[in-house]
């Protein structure tokens, strides 16, 4: 819709700013028209009255990205773009239309196309859905954009996405815009998501880390060169930062403040950080002392997910409860020296953990189950997928005592049977969500008295099963609402 205004907008209003135009593509060698002229001449002008206040989007777009190319087909330049933005200039206006009925739909074409007929809330509810780069861009259309495009209520959330983008000059030069206001400090931006950035750098950090004390998200998953030094200053220098997101942040194996922060502000918090929310998927270096680094910091966490860190063995795990006791949601999965024994120390967490994810912890077997099943009765999501050690036992304790749960993953576990499944379909009532994938013990019958007690089902995954069509359509039957995601051809 923004687009569609941009193309529609009155030359005569960008005066005093600039806008973005595709490269020369005039090649004809007459003599120039007095419209070419004067556009020349207007362009001469504006390119004098540049707003340098204002954020290049060519600090966000690469010179040679297809977001550049964004001139009408019928402009021309003078020049082509070389990492600042060039002023547009207009091809001359189409001869007179003579008919009075083409000219009075012409007028009305463009009476309704006018953006400048459209009130202000309008204008920003229109901006707010718009990423960064493209809000900085709207900022060089005219003055009215240009004081619509920077209204604080717009500047709450910074997002820039792309391998291509140089995002440490442009979170600098972003901040220092946002900082005229209250110089060196930016109040009102709150959240930050540069996720796959790869080109994010401890300065990109540090530059969020000083102007940003108000900091309360920051998702930097993917920006494999940064380091744990640029996380701490973030940390100690956002002291209401609760949302922190550093999936595939190979380089980051700890969450922590700097020494000088820890020295100033222990008498006022005792070391701690106000962290609820950590995913740290993906941190392979990350080992039971980080572990224990982070639980003593943070203990304030509620969600944290810790996929794929396959050096965190049991000992981190009991250090996490002792610190943190207030988790809801946790994620250990593929992390391969979680046994049993990991899970007695998470069961710890009792009636407030309400998600846990353990698939392919290959030594968990139905001991550690029995521990969650008996403190966690108000367990509603359990991912124990790829656990082989998990048998029709471990099962039947757990549909006993957690029948509140509503989602249950226990795919390629090959010793589960119909057994199990008669005693999910007896207690668990309220199960919408069972995947079953590669159970090959599995038979129409089990699925059929999960079908008849448990009307709520909304996914079923019975991939690489042993399942008959008739059992297939008794499902679908009995579960109206149901997804069945199978491998039999014969039902469709």
């Amino acid at each position: 819709m923004v687009s569609r205004l941009l193309q529609h907008q009155d030359p005569q209003q960008c005066k005093g700013s600039s806008s973005i135009s595709s490269d020369v593509s005039s090649s004809t060698d007459h003599t120039p028209t007095k419209a070419q002229k004067n556009a020349a001449t207007s362009e001469d002008s504006d390119l004098s009255m540049r707003t340098l206040s204002t954020p290049s989007p060519a600090l966000i777009f690469p010179p040679n990205s297809p977001g550049f190319q964004n001139g009408r087909g019928s402009s021309t330049s003078s020049s082509s773009i070389t990492g600042e933005t060039v002023a547009m200039v207009h091809s001359p206006p189409p001869t007179r239309l003579t008919h009075p009925l083409i000219r009075l739909a012409s007028r009305q074409q463009k009476e309704q196309a006018s953006v400048d007929r459209l009130p202000d809330h309008s204008m920003l509810h229109i901006f707010s859905f718009l990423p960064t780069n493209q809000l900085c861009r709207c900022a060089r259309v005219c003055r009215r954009w240009y004081n619509l495009a920077w209204d604080p209520r717009l500047w709450r959330t910074i997002r820039l996405t792309g391998d291509t983008i140089n995002v440490d000059r442009a979170l600098r030069v972003l901040t220092r815009r946002l900082c005229q206001d209250t110089p060196n400090v930016c109040l009102m931006l709150e959240t930050v998501i540069v996720s796959g950035c790869r080109r994010l750098t401890d300065r990109g950090l540090y530059t969020i880390a000083q102007c940003c004390p108000e900091l309360r998200r920051l998702e930097v998953s993917g920006c494999y060169n940064i380091s744990n030094e640029a996380v701490f200053d973030v940390v100690s220098l956002c002291p209401n930062l609760e949302h922190l997101d550093v999936s595939g942040c190979s380089k980051v194996t700890c969450i922590s403040l700097t020494r000088e922060a820890s020295i100033k502000l222990s008498p006022l918090h005792g070391k701690q950080i106000s962290i609820r929310y950590l995913d740290m998927t993906d941190c392979f270096v990350l080992e039971d002392e980080g572990l224990h680094t982070i639980a003593a910091h943070c203990t304030q966490l509620t969600h944290l997910y810790l996929r794929r860190c396959v050096r965190i063995t049991d000992e981190g795990l009991r250090y996490l409860m002792i610190y943190c006791a207030s988790i809801k949601e946790l994620s250990v999965s593929d992390c391969r020296f979680v046994s049993d024994f990991g899970l007695r120390e998470i069961a710890k967490l009792e009636s407030r953990l309400r998600y846990l994810s353990i698939a392919h912890c290959g030594r968990v077997t139905d001991v550690g189950v029995r521990y969650i099943a008996k403190y966690c009765g108000k367990l509603r999501y359990l991912n124990a997928r790829g656990c082989e050690g998990i048998t029709d036992h471990g099962v039947e304790y757990l549909a006993k005592n957690c029948t509140k749960l509503k989602s249950l993953d226990i795919g390629k576990c090959p010793l589960l049977s119909d057994a199990g499944l008669e005693f999910l379909a007896l207690n668990c009532f309220n199960l919408k969500r069972l995947s079953l994938k590669s159970c090959e013990s599995i038979t129409g019958q089990g699925l059929q008295i999960v079908a008849a007690n448990c009307f709520d089902l909304q996914m079923l995954n019975v991939q690489d099963c042993e399942v008959s069509v008739e059992a297939l359509r008794f499902v679908k039957r009995h579960c109206k609402r149901c997804i069945i995601e199978h491998t039999n051809p014969a039902f469709f």
